[in-house]
């Protein structure tokens, strides 16, 4: 069993790198953004609370988030092991998961903060099915069209330069005392998020002894 947890800023390719790792080695990729969208796309109770909080700009407390995050990991429908992505995201959840399970290894994807504006500035989310785009990486074969519902294309309300900056500048004050007390704990394996995904997947695999990727 594997059990490892993805860091880095937004932009960085954690969920590109992670769902590399899951499909060849049968993990469970477990993205809390994710699990949150969903709620508020759902209208449960737990996505209006959500809401609620995220409008009036605020953050999501921990004590809402760690008990997402206990939930999901109970279902224990990771046999193989899972990939934990967006959380911790600061020392106390960091502190909350340490005390209730072990992990293998923290993957930390570096990316200067020049690259990731970059890359979050070119994200683009279909207005109807949801589906993301970025035109770095991922362009739409007509401009401004999803691909599968030929619905619009938008910029996030919050992808503008400002909040790219502050979003930032929180996740580096909030980021670093996590991983230095994993860094403490010789969990950390860094790489350079700049690289070619596949290079940064094999680096990854090389790192954690895992069976280098299998050209098709």
């Amino acid at each position: 069993m594997r059990k490892y947890i993805v860091m880095g800023p937004q932009g960085c390719g954690k969920g590109t790198q992670a769902k590399m790792l899951e499909k060849d080695f049968d993990l469970v990729h477990i993205s809390v953004g994710d699990i949150f969208r969903w709620q508020v796309q759902h209208h449960t109770k737990l996505g209006a609370k959500v809401k609620r909080i995220v409008a009036s700009g605020l953050l999501v407390p921990d004590d809402l988030v760690n008990e997402v995050v206990v939930e999901r990991l109970d279902l224990h429908d990771w046999n193989y092991g899972f990939i934990l992505d967006g959380f911790p995201r600061n020392e106390n959840q960091a502190v909350f998961f340490l005390e209730r399970y072990d992990v293998d290894a923290v993957l930390l994807i570096e990316v200067p903060d020049a690259v990731v504006l970059e890359r979050i500035m070119s994200r683009r989310l279909c207005s109807n099915c949801g589906l993301d785009y970025n035109l770095i990486f991922h362009r739409p074969a007509v401009e401004d069209v999803c691909d599968v519902c030929k619905g619009k294309l938008v910029a996030r309300a919050d992808d503008n330069p400002d909040a790219v900056k502050g979003r930032l500048q929180d996740y580096r004050e909030k980021t670093q005392p996590i991983i230095d007390l994993f860094r403490r704990k010789e969990l950390v394996v860094a790489v350079d998020g700049t690289k070619k995904a596949a290079e940064i997947q094999a680096e990854l695999r090389r790192r954690l002894n895992l069976a280098a990727v299998v050209e098709a």
